[in-house]
């Protein structure tokens, strides 16, 4: 084991020679069994590889945040819209009508708030349940650096051991405590902490400088948070940044249903995802799209 001193930063990130996905077309995943996979690829889409992914699990610990006071009003009519939805079991059973037939990867740990230390979590929701729900994936928050870092890091592998005892994909998401810093090396270690532990693909935070590498560091694909409200052009050109630098999605929640018209902002996130349009056209798509609704 090296010591923690001896600790020195990457060099050799391949960046010419790509992840053989010649098996399978998801980073990291030929060696999982059927079921994994059929349900790997209902989160992203085996044509692109990619996924953009509409996240309102914010409640668990914010409460009725600004856009999500009311979801059977602003989320149930973005579903049809999204690849895939992100979202408490709570908020799902409540919301969302079952013929959507939407895959859901479902928020899996909670038991803290705003008001408390916010890495200090539990698994929240049972196996039996995920699969009652028909959940394609779980989600929990893992805090590297944080106080309750090590709980954090127990929900995620708790999760992965029984999803894959059942076919289960886990998604871990890289939470970021009040006093973390931001940055590629942050990232870079809390994404490939996740994807070491076993999870099949990771959300993260994208960052100016140093994501490609995080993305060539870490085995598994990663998804991007939208983090804070941008404007739509900003979040556009983060979400076209990332994909450009290997992300296999977004999983946008405050961008998207805080937005001035979140389905433009979701068809515009899918042309930038799937086909490859740079931000300025996704954003000409979104501006025509939002000028058609005012007409």
């Amino acid at each position: 084991m090296a010591d923690l001193d001896d600790i020195k930063d990457g060099k050799d990130w391949g960046q010419d020679r790509p992840a053989d996905t010649s098996r399978f077309y998801l980073k990291g995943a030929a060696h999982h069994d059927w079921g994994m996979k059929a349900r790997l690829a209902r989160v992203f889409n085996p044509a692109s590889g990619r996924t953009v992914m509409l996240a309102f699990d914010h409640g668990y610990f914010q409460g009725p945040t600004t856009g999500l006071e009311r979801m059977d009003l602003s989320i149930a009519p973005l579903a049809e819209h999204a690849d895939v939805l992100m979202c408490t079991r709570g908020g799902l059973r409540a919301t969302i009508q079952p013929e959507v037939n939407k895959p859901v990867v479902l928020r899996c740990s909670g038991g803290n708030s705003i008001l408390t230390e916010l890495s200090n979590e539990l698994v929240a929701v049972d196996i039996d349940d995920a699969i009652r729900l028909g959940a394609v994936a779980m989600a929990a928050q893992v805090y590297i650096g944080a106080e309750y870092e090590h709980k954090s890091i127990a929900n995620v592998v708790k999760l992965i051991d029984t999803g894959t005892r059942f076919g289960i994909p886990t998604m871990a998401v890289t939470g970021v405590g009040k006093d973390m810093v931001r940055d590629a090396r942050y990232f870079g270690l809390a994404t490939r902490i996740a994807a070491e532990l076993g999870a099949q693909f990771v959300k993260s935070y994208y960052v100016d400088e140093g994501f490609e590498r995080i993305v060539l560091g870490c085995p598994v694909p990663i998804v991007i948070a939208g983090g804070k409200k941008l404007p739509e052009r900003e979040a556009l050109q983060m979400a076209w940044l990332a994909i450009d630098q290997g992300a296999a999605g977004v999983d946008m929640g405050r961008n998207v249903f805080q937005s001035s018209n979140p389905v433009a902002m979701l068809k515009a996130l899918g042309a930038i995802v799937h086909h490859g349009e740079r931000a300025d056209q996704a954003y000409a798509m979104f501006r025509d799209l939002e000028q058609a609704k005012a007409a």
